[in-house]
């Protein structure tokens, strides 16, 4: 089997990711248009566990945590739901494009707490590239602002939360295997969100009141997990074929799917400065994404060196 064979697998699987995860935020921008977004995030999570669970045991997996996984998956399981929550509630007024544009600041965030928490080595180049990504996303932000108040940095929490959740993903990952992981983080959310919503209706806060749905909105509320659930699985597998490097590139499509399902649903289409921040994002994490190419390609280099003749 050539490379080109192995990796084609992860390209259409990430290729997949690009077109499922933009109808999580139409399934959610349409499910919260009347239930409480702290509801649309707890059935996100109960849909993914009851999908996950008959998976893990037609697979033969265990359900049991590995030990010394349980304070990380918590984590992760926390992060996942501050990320559902913002974005849900984000797009509940914004234009699906606009947040989603401005959550692709993560992989910036990555950068820099990798940086600053992990003392990873990086580049005054990657920073220079994240610092435009973030004045980038600030061209978004501002339009957005305008039009809809303090709701339009929700997506800023979200490109935090999952930040720091890829950065658990890739420590778990090494110990547990993707099935279990997205089971374990469903049912750990799922548990976690009751008593979020128990003290949310205690206080009177809207969003996190405990109301069900009623017709339609329970559809909209499953097809949120369904979405999830398959998206994320498909971007775990992706990863299994191709190296990340291969595949991020193309995680910018999900910006032009969810501008497509945007305008067929709900007839928003980004303005002229919103397509100007979606370029200078686009432009600076590619640049990223080329020079730690470039890096990885150097350390190889630098491991095992070509013969003098190939130099």
């Amino acid at each position: 089997m050539t490379t080109t064979d192995r990796i084609l697998p992860g390209v259409v699987l990430m290729i997949a990711f690009c077109v499922f995860a933009p109808l999580i935020d139409v399934a959610s921008k349409l499910a919260a248009q009347e239930v409480p977004v702290g509801v649309v995030t707890l059935g996100r999570f109960v849909v993914q566990g009851a999908l996950m669970a008959p998976v893990v045991v037609l697979m033969g997996l265990s359900f049991r945590l590995m030990p010394g996984t349980l304070w990380l998956t918590v984590l992760r399981a926390v992060m996942s739901i501050a990320s559902t929550y913002c974005f849900v509630a984000a797009v509940k007024v914004m234009p699906i494009a606009d947040a989603l544009a401005i959550v692709f600041v993560e992989p910036f965030i990555i950068l820099l707490v990798g940086k600053l928490v992990l003392s990873e080595q990086v580049g005054a180049r990657r920073l220079i590239a994240a610092t435009v990504g973030f004045g980038g996303s600030l061209l978004v932000i501002q339009p957005s602002f305008a039009a809809f108040g303090a709701v339009a940095f929700f997506p800023l929490g979200t490109a935090v939360s999952f930040a720091i959740y890829m950065l658990v993903t890739r420590h778990l990952s090494r110990r547990v295997h993707p099935v279990p992981m997205q089971f374990h983080t469903a049912l750990v959310a799922g548990l976690l969100c009751l008593p979020l919503l128990g003290l949310g209706q205690s206080l009177g806060e809207a969003s996190l009141s405990f109301i069900l749905p009623t017709g339609i909105f329970w559809l909209w509320c499953a097809l949120v997990g369904v979405t999830a659930t398959i998206s994320h699985m498909a971007m775990t597998y992706a990863l299994k074929f191709a190296p990340s490097a291969t595949l991020a590139p193309l995680h910018y499509l999900e910006i032009v799917t969810a501008t497509l399902f945007g305008y067929l649903f709900f007839s928003d289409f980004p303005d002229a400065l919103t397509w100007l921040g979606v370029a200078v994002i686009v432009a600076s994490g590619l640049y990223v994404i080329h020079r730690e190419r470039q890096i990885a390609r150097a350390a190889r280099l630098t491991l095992d060196p070509p013969a003098p003749e190939l130099r």
